[in-house]
């Protein structure tokens, strides 16, 4: 017998089958079928759904005919490596999807919920998630080079060897957020909050300001090995900053 846990899984995996497959559905027609879908269930299969392996096989969205998921209900959803580059997923509720690994390549997330959401290796590059609250977020090994992060709460967030190579992160706080190996060359990082944030380096390229809050072992390095591009806004060399940078913990 499928116990209402089973069910629920159920239903919060086919309706992101369903949005993916039928983007121009009511959302409310897409609630109801997975629902009902799931109502009828007898027993429990080796994954929830298997069409979901077949995910990949939709047409590639392009920027030019992205698909539309805005305001989409994904809670839960199983979207683990599927395809969602440029899609407009404005105000979507992810939370708790699992999206490890899937490609969300300069897909729009402004407002959206992605509290819970599982993203480790994901695909964000060029990705907007401006002032998103991703504290406590799995994005160890992500790839969020050129994304736009200003103002992301990122607070306790794992970011181990994530790839945030040219990255907005103007007004992001990184409490407690552990970014040890993680790629921010070319960073901008002007207002960003780094002061308790973990494995800290001086990222070779990127440009800070006096509002910046370095780890307090690396903000006199920071102002002496930095180069002043106009009043009150600094960018860390690319040789002397690797070369001679620390790494912080507090």
């Amino acid at each position: 017998m499928v116990t209402d846990d089973e069910r629920e899984q159920h239903v919060a995996a086919l309706r992101g089958l369903l949005y993916l497959a039928c983007p121009d559905s009511p959302a409310i027609a897409i609630t109801v079928t997975a629902e009902a879908i799931a109502q009828h269930t007898e027993e429990v299969t080796g994954t929830p759904v298997p069409q979901a392996a077949h995910l990949n096989e939709l047409k590639r969205p392009s920027i030019v005919d992205p698909l539309n998921l805005v305001d989409a209900d994904l809670a839960g959803a199983t979207l683990a490596h599927v395809d969602l580059a440029y899609a407009n997923l404005k105000g979507a509720s992810l939370r708790a999807a699992d999206l490890t690994g899937a490609d969300l390549t300069r897909a729009d997330l402004t407002g959206a919920d992605l509290t819970g959401a599982h993203l480790r290796s994901a695909h964000l590059r060029y990705a907007r998630l401006p002032r998103l609250d991703l504290s406590g977020a799995d994005l160890s090994g992500a790839d969020l080079s050129g994304a736009d992060l200003s103002g992301v709460t990122l607070s306790g967030a794992d970011l181990t060897g994530a790839n945030l190579s040219e990255g907005f992160l103007e007004g992001a706080s990184l409490a407690g957020a552990d970014v040890t190996d993680a790629d921010l060359t070319d960073a901008r990082l002007s207002g960003a909050r780094l002061e308790h944030t973990i494995g800290v380096r001086l990222p070779a390229g990127a440009t800070w300001d006096l509002d910046t809050r370095w780890p307090a072992d690396l903000a006199l390095l920071a102002a002496e090995v930095s180069v002043e591009l106009r009043p009150g806004v600094y960018l860390l060399p690319s040789d002397d900053a690797r070369d001679r940078s620390g790494t912080a913990r507090p």
